[in-house]
Formats: structure tokens, C-alpha cells, sequence
């Protein structure tokens, strides 16, 4: 059983607290630790845990041998590598780092010393997304052509107890929200090879809606409606429009044509269904049974994995390449929107590793 050490005790940390603790029999949570102190007793006494920690003692602490990290997206980097440079495994909430060269980095440090880096999302390792995933692989749409995917809303400040992160660099809707929807992508319809975007934000500030902030202002230092396209090494195109400018609408999560047929993928920050599929002899899209189990939130799974990828010595699917490779796709949209022109995407992603799908809830196993 692989021991985990969690850094970052807040919002998100409970799904993955609840996941490791009780669903996933390989791992064990051994340590936390947190800025806020109290956020780690907090979670120690609700979830049985260990040990509370510092950073320090963490990385020094021989019987962790993965460190999670769910800090804000402005500490994955550094967080990160520290993790690396002190002989230890890591596995990241999304994105793997602000920027490509810092993510290459870390990508490139990982394999120097032999250590797994991990990075979420994992959701695409869910029912809905792997059932997406096996129908195109045996071509019930023929050769897939084009997709759509739409994430749009209003923000997060109407909900979220501390949203300026969102609206600060390294958040915004695309690289908040972008990584399930292109790792998605991604995963069923290969490596990205170009892309191009228009980017724009309608608030130069916004007002929190939600305690314990209500009603203090906050700026907004990245765009906030990025409208893009992603050419893929297969020669197909996706849309791909992420936005907190939007109250309301009516556009699909995604969905994928081919030559053969049209596919309508569910929710990519989701792990189920439904999804539904229409050939070309359909006259209406009809539902697909889904081939695993993680129908549920399932967060964690990607953590599982990478412990299991750790013992075969194999790669683990929510890698460091896959998120790297998102990473690079997400600066470079936001840099075709202030550079006006198309940017060439050098990364690829790790290949995926199939997991048997007969495998008892809570336990993975490979093909």
C-alpha cells in the first residue's frame, strides 16, 4: 500500500480526503498539512488521519513516498519541485504549472530522478469519458472530423468562500475549467498539434457574491472568454469556448462528429453518463450502456492509479506528459489571442494504459 502525503487542506481536498480514505484500497492518506493549521487538525480528526504536518517534515519523512498536492494553482510549481528535488513522487490538482517551460521543467526533473509526476484531471478516467473514448476507438463514428466543447458561466464569485485566484494569473475559465474539456479531448482524439484563439474579458473587476468576502471588490487580471480552435495530429478540429462572461446557455459539453456518425460526450468535470450516440442510420441519438464502474465523483482514481503505475513500473494516465501537453495547449491559445496568429504545439501526451473493467469498485487493474 502506497503512503500519501496531502499539502492544501482546502475546498477541493474533501473528495479526495473522502476517495483515498474509503474507496481506493491501494493508497493510504498518512499525512496533511496546510498553511492554515487548523484546516489540517480539521481534516485529521474528520478523516483519521496520521499525522499533521509541515511542508518540511513532509518531504523529509520517509514513509511518505507520494506527495498530493491541492494548493492554488500559483503554488503547483514550486510545491511541485520541491516535491521532485527531495526524492519524492508528486501528484498535482490541474494545471501542472502557470506556464509550458515551468511545467517542462518539472517534466524533465521527474524523469532525471526516476520519480512518477501525476496530474488531474482525472474525471476523463470515468465512465462517461471512457465509454466516449472506446466508441471512437472502434469506429462507431468512422474517423472523427471535428467537436465541439462549451464551458461557460459566470464566474465563480457568487459561491466560493475566497474566488479572487479565479480572476487572478494562472486562473481564469481556460486554465480553471480548460483542462477537463481539452484533456478530454485529448484522450479521444489524440495529440494536438496547432491552435488559435480570440480572447477578451467583459469586467475589468468583479463583486464577491459569498461569505465570508460579500461584497468586496476584486480585479480582473486575465481574459475571461476565450473562444479557440485545436487542430489534432489526426487532422481533426475542435471548438473549444470557456468563459465567465456567460449568464446562461444552451450549448452541449461536447460532442464529436465523424465521417460515420455524431457522439454527445457528458460533462468532463463529471465521471458519468449519459452518453449518446447517432450513425449515420439513426434517426435520433441513443444512449450507450457505460463500460466501468466510476459514475460517481471518483476524484482520486488518478492518484490510485499512479500508485498501481508505480508498483508495474509503467506509465500512469493522469501523467505529467498529458498534463504538460494541456498545458502547452492552454498557453497557446491564450497566446494566438494576443499574438493574432496560430501557435504550433510541440508537446504529445502519454499514451494511454487500458484498465480492465471487471475490476472490483475501488481496486484497479490493467489489461
Amino acid at each position: 500500500m502506497l503512503n500519501i502525503g496531502v499539502v492544501g487542506c482546502g475546498n477541493i481536498s474533501g473528495i479526495y480526503f473522502k476517495n483515498l480514505t474509503t474507496l481506493f484500497g491501494n493508497v493510504r492518506v498518512l499525512a496533511c498539512a496546510d498553511l492554515d493549521t487548523e484546516k489540517a487538525k480539521k481534516a485529521a480528526e474528520e478523516w483519521k488521519i496520521e499525522k499533521i504536518l509541515t511542508v518540511d517534515d513532509m518531504l523529509s519523512c520517509p514513509e511518505i513516498d507520494l506527495v498530493l498536492n491541492l494548493t492554488t494553482p500559483v503554488a503547483h510549481y514550486p510545491i511541485n519541485k520541491r516535491c521532485l528535488e527531495a526524492g519524492k513522487s508528486v501528484y498535482v490538482e490541474k494545471p501542472l504549472a502557470l506556464t509550458y517551460a515551468e511545467g517542462k521543467e518539472l517534466v524533465t526533473l521527474a524523469q532525471q530522478k526516476g520519480l512518477y509526476l501525476g496530474c488531474a484531471p482525472d474525471t476523463f478516467m470515468g465512465a462517461g469519458v471512457q465509454t466516449s473514448c472506446k466508441l471512437i476507438g472502434d469506429g462507431m463514428i468512422g474517423a472523427p472530423v471535428a467537436a465541439s466543447a462549451f464551458m461557460m458561466c459566470h464566474g465563480h464569485e457568487g459561491w466560493h468562500p475566497a474566488p479572487a485566484f479565479y480572476y487572478d494569473i494562472g486562473g481564469g475559465p481556460l486554465f480553471d475549467m480548460g483542462p477537463y474539456y481539452i484533456t478530454a479531448l485529448v484522450r479521444m482524439l489524440g495529440r494536438a498539434v496547432a491552435v488559435s484563439a480570440m480572447t477578451s474579458r467583459a469586467y475589468e473587476e468583479r463583486t464577491i457574491g459569498s461569505q465570508p468576502l460579500f461584497g468586496q471588490k476584486m480585479p480582473v487580471k486575465v481574459d475571461t472568454h476565450i473562444s479557440g480552435l485545436i487542430r489534432f495530429e489526426s487532422g481533426a478540429i475542435a471548438t473549444l469556448v470557456t468563459s465567465f462572461d456567460v449568464w446562461k446557455h444552451g450549448m452541449p459539453c461536447i460532442e464529436v462528429y465523424g465521417t460515420l456518425g455524431s457522439l454527445k460526450v457528458p460533462d468532463p468535470n463529471t465521471f458519468g453518463g449519459p452518453v449518446l450516440c447517432a450513425t449515420s442510420n439513426d434517426k435520433e441519438f441513443r444512449e450507450i450502456p457505460l463500460i466501468n464502474p466510476y459514475k460517481e465523483n471518483s476524484r482520486g482514481i488518478g492518484v490510485s492509479d499512479t500508485a498501481l503505475a508505480m508498483e508495474e513500473k509503467r506509465c500512469n494516465n493522469a501523467s505529467g506528459a498529458l498534463g504538460l501537453h494541456v498545458l502547452e495547449i492552454m498557453e497557446g491559445l491564450i497566446r494566438s489571442g494576443k499574438e493574432k496568429r496560430e501557435i504550433a504545439i510541440e508537446s504529445a501526451p502519454s499514451p494511454a494504459i487500458p484498465l480492465k473493467r471487471d475490476c472490483p469498485k475501488g481496486m484497479l487493474c490493467t489489461e
